[in-house]
Parts: structure tokens; sequence; C-alpha cells
């Protein structure tokens, strides 16, 4: 048998967690079209802040990951983004314990997540630019 043959390739899926509670308090404390402003803007900045997270990792800069990561958490918990606000914060601790490697791979699950809350809030909002 070939080795080729039973090379396996893993999808990595990440759920993501909107909370609903949030939005709608967002959207009855400042109506809908304010609503619908914040969250466009909020994210819009939550896309250049996982860029920031990506290039403070290539780059090596843990205080500026760090500050970034810590960033993310206060932001989308704002918006509900309960998912990525915890993995946020799982980078930030692996940053803290100095753990190169483990940064790495929850910053790669942060991207994940990230990427997939932003889709689900623009879907869910149905927001257009």
């Amino acid at each position: 048998m070939n080795v080729v043959d039973k090379i396996i390739t893993l999808e990595q899926k990440e759920s993501v967690r909107l909370d609903p509670d949030r939005l709608s308090s967002l959207y009855h404390q400042l109506g809908d079209t304010n609503a619908q402003d914040v969250l466009c803007r909020t994210v819009e900045e939550l896309a250049v802040r996982l860029s920031n997270c990506e290039r403070f990792w290539r780059k090596r800069d843990w205080v500026g990951l760090r500050k970034c990561a810590k960033s993310l958490i206060a932001i989308s918990e704002q918006v509900g983004m309960t998912a990525l606000a915890r993995v946020a914060g799982d980078v930030a601790h692996t940053v803290d314990s100095g753990d190169a490697v483990a940064t790495g791979a929850t910053l790669s699950r942060l991207i994940r997540v990230g990427e997939r809350s932003l889709t689900a809030v623009w879907d869910q909002q149905d927001l257009s630019v």
C-alpha cells in the first residue's frame, strides 16, 4: 500500500457564537439605522485588528499582539461575538505564557473564528457596504 493513500486532510471548521440578546439590545438602544452603522464600523474594525494581530505575529511583536488581542476582546463583546472574545483572550494568555507554538496555534484559531464571526454578523444583519 502506498503511504500517500493514507494521508488524511483535516478540515478545520470553527463554530461561532453570537449573542442575539446583545445585538437586539444594541438595536433597541440605538435604533435600526444607528445600530446598523455601529455594526458596520465594528465589523470593519475587527477585520483590521485581526489583520494587525497576524502582522504582529509575523514580526514576533509580542507586546503588539497581546494588546491587539485584548482590544479584540472588548470590541467583540460589545456586539455579542462571544466565541471571538474567548479565543482572543486565549491568544493573550498564550502570549503571556511565552509559548510561541501555542500562540501560533491560538492565533490561527482566532483568525478562523474571526472570519466566521464577521461573516455571521454580516449575513445575520444583511449588512452592505
